[in-house]
């Protein structure tokens, strides 16, 4: 186990195709799943009676289910010496199973605390991608019977950012190696509180110690947005550690719903925050190479894209060229969401649309590009998506020239 890097979260990983037999009840109830002999790797050769296992269905944006279950794992031919092993894996009815389809991928995972999860995906889905490329698996790799793959070697890969997002959609929370460093940073707010999100992007911009914007505005805007995610979820954990110590008690009963409201309040900062810090600091980008922009600025139907270019005086002036006009959208994740462009800044025929969102899947990016949205990412995520989707790809430096192209 390397900390920092993902075997610190997994040892070893098998992934297979799920057959209709595995998952449709009008074929099969036997909970029984199907080539399993590589997860001897993982569940190892011995008898396994209700071994506790954690499902979880990634179905899309806020569609995951949660299971807690046991499974039962053995050779069928243990007392037959003369005869090859044929082992079996068998789940009981669950919420996840009866969500999986014929085709959708089955990653079972060990983790070295020897937990042993199972994630099921959609078929073709942006979940799909972003497991594949985690583990190092190919396309070609996920078929009716289990691959292993030990992490370790080159598939020990350091928890960057795309890693850590990916990690953080399964709900396993990362370990941060800097605590002090982040403590001495965040010490006047543990007593004031969050500060606004401008004021926190700047500080992010301040202490992350980056690169020029303008020479290197890719790894500089990831050295930023990633400095910042990490100072927040340190301060949000000092503040609600605080919070949980003082408990919730209304006079002689316990405050479910004072609970309950400061948990949303905990899930909604989370939300609307890392999309102003994405904003604020894709804002600082353009005001570093000295661009012309509007951001937030009402067009038709009340309609606020993200940012406009030059700006939103020359976007009302229809005597200005729309072939001089740019707008850009900036969403930390996809998902379904990204359609919301389209009906923002109707005198812009391609909408441009900046996003943080790893190994997007191959589905999204074509109807992307039929409907005239153009995907820009900072490079480094560019790896995580297929090579024949990296060329249509654009980074920050590229928009940042076509901006300055057309001002």
């Amino acid at each position: 186990m390397n900390k920092g890097f993902l075997s610190q979260y997994f040892e070893g990983v098998a992934i297979k195709r799920l057959r209709s037999v595995e998952v449709d009840t009008k074929k099969s109830n036997q909970h029984e799943l199907n080539g399993v002999s590589m997860l001897r790797n993982i569940l190892g050769a011995q008898r396994l009676i209700n071994y506790p296992v954690q499902l979880i269905w990634l179905g899309g944006e806020n569609e995951i289910t949660t299971v807690s279950s046991t499974i039962t794992w053995y050779n069928a031919r243990e007392n037959q010496n003369h005869r090859s092993a044929e082992y079996r894996l068998y789940f009981k009815k669950n919420d996840v199973m009866n969500l999986a389809q014929e085709g959708d991928l089955l990653v079972a995972a060990k983790m070295p605390s020897g937990d042993f999860h199972m994630i099921v995906v959609p078929f073709g889905s942006t979940y799909e991608s972003q497991l594949l490329w985690l583990f190092g698996f190919s396309e070609e790799d996920s078929t009716n019977t289990f691959k292993f793959q030990p992490i370790e070697d080159d598939k020990d890969i350091k928890v960057n950012f795309a890693v850590r997002f990916i990690l953080e959609e399964l709900g396993i929370e990362i370990a941060e190696p800097e605590n002090d460093h982040f403590d001495n940073i965040l010490e006047p707010y543990l007593t004031t509180g969050f500060p606004t999100t401008s004021e926190f992007s700047k500080l992010a911009r301040e202490k992350s110690g980056a690169s020029s914007a303008l020479e290197d505005p890719d790894n500089t805007f990831m050295q930023w947005i990633e400095y910042e995610e990490r100072l927040f979820r340190r301060l949000e954990k000092q503040l609600v550690a605080k919070r949980l110590e003082r408990g919730f008690v209304d006079g002689t009963e316990i405050d479910v719903d004072g609970f309950i409201k400061f948990s949303l309040s905990v899930q909604n900062r989370r939300k609307s925050r890392v999309g102003l810090a994405l904003e604020n600091h894709l804002q600082e980008v353009f005001s570093i190479h000295k661009l012309d922009f509007s951001r937030g600025k009402e067009t038709e139907n009340k309609a606020k894209p993200d940012f406009i270019f030059p700006n939103i005086q020359y976007y009302n002036d229809t005597k200005f060229p729309s072939s001089h006009l740019t707008m850009l959208g900036a969403k930390s994740t996809c998902k379904d969401r990204w359609r919301q462009v389209l009906s923002e800044a109707k005198r812009i025929q391609t909408k441009h649309l900046f996003t943080l969102e790893p190994g997007i899947s191959e589905n999204q990016t074509n109807e992307m590009q039929s409907q005239n949205v153009q995907l820009v990412l900072p490079a480094k995520l560019h790896t995580t998506y297929k090579e024949h989707q990296r060329s249509w790809l654009m980074n920050l430096g590229t928009f940042l020239e076509v901006v300055k192209g057309r001002q």
